[in-house]
């Protein structure tokens, strides 16, 4: 393939998402093609897509006029989940020339020896009991840390969800890869690894090829925190009867993971977490976050939360708000409910009305605003770490504490990607901290 081929991608959805798009850009890469930003003009768009949510459909017609008014002729070529779920819908769109499901997408510099316009985007899918077999994957080059896939599919049944219908059965990447991959990242120069995946506290299941597990998450992480060269490990979402005590109370002691957990709620109504066919209940998920506040009092900790379910009636809403409020959590990420094909609750009574899941979303996310203004106040005066991000905006560059506090300070193109002991001072008209240095760094 010649050289002065281009290639750009563009990402929709998570950060397991994020890594596989990595790691197929680099197979272009070894293909001889040249990686460009989105923006610029391309001989090939990638556009890998999710299908979470209703918005993520709709923004994927939106991606393919932006790419092709930067070049009318691209060959334009859809992957990912929402690929999997709906191909002849992704491939009747004006412009897209291929579509490739599950089992293919890894493999996609195979179908284009041919980069002419087609009339009708060709589509090479899979039956999604066919993608039992895993494929390692991380991303490096795109920010200042990498998210590294150690699992994905899913075995869990719950009633809103398609993912495992887009990504097939729980399975895991094998120990010794995960180290390897981990080993490349670092010594690569990045300084935080984000370990990432569909369902990771289900990790092992799979690893070789069968149902049972070699490894648990806890020996993953024990075996992670042994790399030469992390500075910082992340864990991303995990669900709350899968966090067990014995891996809250490792990271609390370990050697570089970091305070800071995202665990997925969901609905605060026992009730509502029946219907969603949730593996716990409300008892379960308050366990966890006092495990966790008991042994990391300073921890961060995320929420995901969905508004607007079948049958949330406005006591059941209040119910999860009320929990919310009370719970010692540091943000959320409020969900706004969707229908999506071939789920049990499209079928489910109750059905809430879109001015009704709206105002509720909105409500959630001002408690939102709350819990994270409440959480950055309860951190003024302490000493920490921050990592600085890459980015020049609006003249500060910003970066995280380990326990997930955004920072700013004036823009220096030195600090990016480098580690720094401050101390939390005060919190500015943009809910961003800033900081005093306990040792102002000089660079040569």
């Amino acid at each position: 393939m010649s050289a002065q081929k281009k290639v750009a991608f563009y990402t929709l959805g998570c950060k397991l998402n994020f890594s596989e798009t990595s790691t197929i850009a680099r197979s272009f890469q070894n293909e001889g093609f040249e990686r460009v930003e989105f923006e610029e003009k391309a001989d090939i768009y990638v556009i890998n897509t999710c299908s979470v949510t209703d918005n993520a459909d709709k923004r994927f017609k939106t991606i393919v006029k932006s790419a092709l008014k930067q070049n009318e002729q691209a060959f334009l070529i859809a992957i990912g989940c929402y690929a999997q779920l709906k191909p002849e819908e992704l491939a009747a769109v004006d412009g897209v020339d291929l579509v490739l499901g599950a089992t293919e997408k890894f493999k996609v510099t195979d179908y284009i020896n041919n980069l002419s316009k087609n009339d009708m985007g060709e589509v090479h899918s899979c039956e999604i009991e066919e993608a039992d077999f895993y494929v390692g994957s991380y991303s490096i080059g795109d920010r200042t840390r990498a998210f590294l896939k150690v699992q994905d599919g899913c075995d869990y049944k719950c009633t809103y969800c398609t993912i495992p219908l887009a990504r097939g059965i729980s399975r895991s990447d094998t120990l010794e890869n995960v180290l390897q991959n981990a080993k490349e990242i670092s010594e690569k120069g990045i300084k935080e690894i984000v370990l990432t995946g569909v369902n990771i506290g289900d990790y092992g299941k799979g690893e070789f090829g069968n149902k049972k597990h070699e490894h648990t998450f806890l020996e993953l992480v024990q075996e992670l925190d042994k790399v030469e060269g992390i500075h910082r490990l992340r864990i991303s979402s995990i669900e709350p009867n899968l966090l067990k005590n014995e891996t809250i109370d490792f990271v609390s002691q370990s050697n570089s993971f970091v305070p800071h957990f995202h665990i997925p709620l969901q609905s605060g109504s026992d009730t509502l977490l029946k219907l969603m066919k949730r593996r716990y209940l409300r008892e379960t998920y308050t366990n966890r976050v006092e495990a966790i506040k008991k042994v990391m009092p300073n921890a961060c900790i995320g929420v995901d939360v969905i508004v607007g379910f079948p049958g949330e009636t406005d006591e059941l809403f209040l119910e999860t708000y009320n929990y919310l409020n009370e719970l010692d959590i540091s943000y959320l990420h409020v969900f706004t409910y969707s229908e999506r094909p071939n789920t049990e609750a499209v079928e489910m009574d109750g059905i809430v009305p879109q001015k009704v899941r709206n105002k509720r979303s909105k409500m959630l996310r001002g408690l939102s605003v709350k819990k994270r203004r409440s959480f950055y106040e309860s951190q003024l005066g302490n000493k920490l770490t921050v990592l600085f991000e890459s980015e020049n905006k609006g003249g500060f560059i910003h970066g995280f504490t380990e326990n997930y506090v955004k920072v700013k300070t004036p823009w220096n193109p030195d600090l990016v990607n480098t580690l720094h002991n401050i101390k939390l001072t005060e919190i500015d008209e943009d809910g961003i901290v800033r900081f005093d240095w306990i040792k102002v760094p000089t660079f040569v």
